[in-house]
C-alpha cells in the first residue's frame, strides 16, 4: 500500500514544475506528464507494492519507447527513399520480415508490426490472453537480437516484467484488466511522437518515476539512485574546460543516472566512444540498460556490465576513461586481504595495502584512479569516514596525497540522498595537476529544503562549481592547502580540518557587560530598599 504520505509526496513532485513554471510551455508539459504518471500509480496502488509496481510502469514505458523508436527509424528511411505514404505500423508481418536483419544490425532489435505497442494497445480490450500476448512479444523482442552484436544489451531487459505474477491479480482476467489499463495509461502519456523531437520526454518520465519511487522506497529501493542535481554537479566537475570526452565510466552505475548526465551536460554525440558502467545487482543492471535506451543511447554507444567491479571488473579492454563519476555503496564488505590475489592487482597494489574488509570505500577509489586517463578527472561521492579513519585507510590516503592525485574535497549537505541522511562528500581525483595543493570546499550549508529532503539548487551548484574552477581561498567556504600541511596533520583530509567555520555568536564587550550588571544590581538594591520602606509603613499603620 502506498498510503497517504506517498500520495502527498508524489502529488507534490508531480505538480511542482507545473505550478512554478506555468509560463513556460516545456515545463507545463513536463508538469502534466508527471501528474499523469502519478495518476497511473494512484489508480493501481494497493494491488502492487510501490517499488515492485515501478517495474511494470517502466517496463511498459520502455515497450512503448522502443516501438516508436523503431517505427520512426523505418518510416524515416522509407520516406527518404521516396515512399512518402509508408507506415511501418500498417505493414504486414510477412512484408516486415524482409527488413529484419539490416534493422537489427543498426538498431539492435526488431519488432514486427503486429507486436508494436500501438497495435497491441488497439486490441488489448478484446484480447482475452493479453498476458500471454505480452509475454511472447517481450521474448520475441529480446530474441530478435540473438546472434547479433546487440544480444547482450537486450538479454533480460524484460525479466522483471512478470505479466503472469499474482501481484497483478489472482486470476488471468484480473491480471489482464490491470495490464490493459496500464497499456492505456502509458499510451495516454503526452510523450509526443518520436519524430517531433520530444524524445527527451521518455527520459524525463523515467527520471521522474525513479525519483518518485526512490523517495518512497527507503534504503532498499533508493540506495542506487543519485538525485539529478548531484549527478549534474559531478558531470560538470569532470568536464570543466571540455566540450567533448572520449569515454565516461561509473563502476557502480546503479540505474545509470550519473552516466546519462554527460549526455545532458555535453550532448550524447560529444561522448565519442560511449558510456561504460558496471552494476552488481541484476534488477538495477536491467534498469540501467533500459534507462540508456529511453535516453536514446544506441546499443553500440553503451556498455553496461553485470558483476562485482572490485573482484571481477568487466572493462579492462576499455580503460582508461576521460571522465569517471560514481556514488558507490558506503562501507560495504569486500574480500580485501582474504583474497591473496588482490594485493597484486595493479589497481590496488600501488598503495601497498588493501582497503579494510569491512570498508570497501577506498577500494573503489583506487579502482577508479587506476582506470582514469592521464588528463581525466574522477568525481566520487564518498562516506565521510574515508577522509579521517586510521589504519589501512590512512595509508591509502597517504599514497593518494603524496602522489598528488587528490585535487579537491567537497563537503556536501546532509540528507541529500535517498535511503540515508548522512552528510557525504565528493572526492575529486586527477593524475595531472598544476599544483601541489588540495582544495577544500565546505558546501554543507549549500542547500534548499524541498519536501522531505535537502536539494542542491542551481545557485548552490554554481557556487560550488565556480569555487572548484577558480581554486582560491574563500573565507569560511574554501581553503587551498599545501600537501606538507596535510602530511603534518596525519593525512586527515576532512574539510572541517581546514575550512574555518564562521563564528556567528554575538561578540560581547566584557567591560560593558560588567557595567550593565553593576547598574542592574544597583537598581535591584534601590528597589529592595523602597519595598522595605513601604512594608514598614504598612505595618506601622495597623
Amino acid at each position: 500500500m502506498y498510503g497517504k504520505k506517498f500520495e502527498e509526496r508524489v502529488e507534490y513532485m508531480a505538480m511542482e514544475n507545473h505550478s512554478q513554471n506555468s509560463n513556460r510551455t516545456k515545463e507545463q508539459e513536463r508538469g502534466e506528464l508527471h501528474k499523469t504518471i502519478w495518476q497511473i500509480a494512484n489508480d493501481l496502488r494497493g494491488s502492487v507494492d510501490g517499488w515492485d509496481f515501478k517495474q511494470y510502469v517502466l517496463g511498459i514505458l520502455f515497450y512503448r519507447f522502443i516501438s516508436e523508436n523503431l517505427t520512426n527509424y523505418i518510416n524515416t528511411d522509407e520516406r527518404r527513399g521516396g515512399n512518402k505514404d509508408f507506415s511501418y505500423e500498417n505493414l504486414s508481418d510477412k512484408e516486415a520480415e524482409l527488413g529484419r536483419i539490416d534493422t537489427v544490425k543498426e538498431k539492435g532489435f526488431y519488432i514486427l508490426p503486429s507486436e508494436l505497442f500501438v497495435n497491441v494497445l488497439k486490441r488489448c480490450r478484446e484480447d482475452k490472453n493479453l498476458n500471454e500476448t505480452l509475454s511472447q512479444i517481450f521474448k520475441n523482442i529480446e530474441g530478435s537480437a540473438k546472434g547479433f552484436e546487440s544480444e547482450k544489451d537486450l538479454k533480460g531487459l524484460f525479466a522483471d516484467l512478470d505479466v503472469n505474477s499474482a501481484k497483478l491479480g489472482n486470476t488471468v482476467e484480473q491480471r489482464n484488466q490491470r495490464l490493459g489499463k496500464l497499456l492505456e495509461s502509458i499510451g495516454g502519456l503526452g510523450l509526443g511522437n518520436y519524430s517531433d523531437n520530444t524524445i527527451d520526454a521518455f527520459g524525463d518520465a523515467y527520471e521522474f518515476l525513479m525519483t518518485m519511487y526512490a523517495s518512497n522506497a527507503g534504503k532498499s529501493g533508493g540506495e542506487f539512485y543519485t538525485p539529478q542535481e548531484v549527478s549534474e554537479l559531478l558531470a560538470k566537475i569532470t568536464t570543466v574546460g571540455k566540450k567533448e570526452v572520449n569515454k565516461v565510466y561509473d563502476p557502480a552505475c546503479g540505474s545509470g543516472s550519473l552516466l546519462l548526465k554527460f549526455a545532458k551536460v555535453l550532448g550524447k554525440e560529444n561522448v565519442r566512444q560511449g558510456f561504460f558502467g558496471q552494476e552488481i545487482n541484476l534488477t538495477t543492471y536491467n534498469l540501467c540498460r533500459i534507462n540508456m535506451f529511453l535516453h536514446d543511447i544506441n546499443y553500440n554507444n553503451f556498455n553496461i556490465a553485470l558483476g562485482d567491479t572490485l573482484t571481477d571488473p568487466k572493462h579492462w579492454d576499455e580503460e582508461p576513461f576521460d571522465a569517471i563519476v560514481s556514488n558507490p555503496p558506503y562501507s560495504i564488505k569486500w574480500d580485501g586481504d582474504a583474497n591473496p590475489l588482490l594485493i597484486n592487482d595493479p589497481r590496488f597494489s600501488p598503495a601497498g595495502v588493501l582497503a579494510p574488509k569491512s570498508k570497501a570505500d577506498l577500494a573503489f577509489t583506487m579502482h577508479m584512479l587506476s582506470w582514469l586517463s592521464t588528463t581525466g578527472t574522477a568525481a566520487i561521492v564518498e562516506f565521510p569516514g574515508v577522509l579521517y579513519r586510521g589504519g589501512a585507510e590512512q595509508k591509502i590516503r597517504k599514497y593518494l596525497v603524496d602522489n598528488n592525485y587528490v585535487d579537491t574535497i567537497i563537503q556536501l549537505p546532509p540528507d541529500l540522498f535517498f535511503g540515508t541522511g548522512i552528510a557525504t562528500c565528493i572526492v575529486v581525483l586527477k593524475k595531472s595537476k598544476n599544483d601541489n595543493k588540495i582544495l577544500f570546499i565546505d558546501a554543507s550549508k549549500e542547500f534548499v529544503r524541498e519536501g522531505n529532503k535537502n536539494k542542491l539548487s542551481e545557485k548552490n551548484r554554481e557556487k560550488i562549481l565556480d569555487t572548484f574552477v577558480n581554486r582560491n581561498d574563500v573565507e569560511y567556504f574554501a581553503k587551498l592547502v599545501d600537501h606538507k600541511d596535510i602530511a603534518e596533520n596525519g593525512y586527515n583530509i576532512s574539510v572541517s580540518s581546514y575550512v574555518v567555520k564562521e563564528d556567528k555568536r554575538e561578540v560581547i564587550d566584557i567591560k560593558v557587560l560588567n557595567r550593565e550588571i553593576e547598574e542592574i544590581v544597583k537598581r535591584e538594591n534601590e528597589l529592595r530598599t523602597e519595598i522595605d520602606e513601604i512594608v514598614k509603613e504598612l505595618e506601622g499603620g495597623r
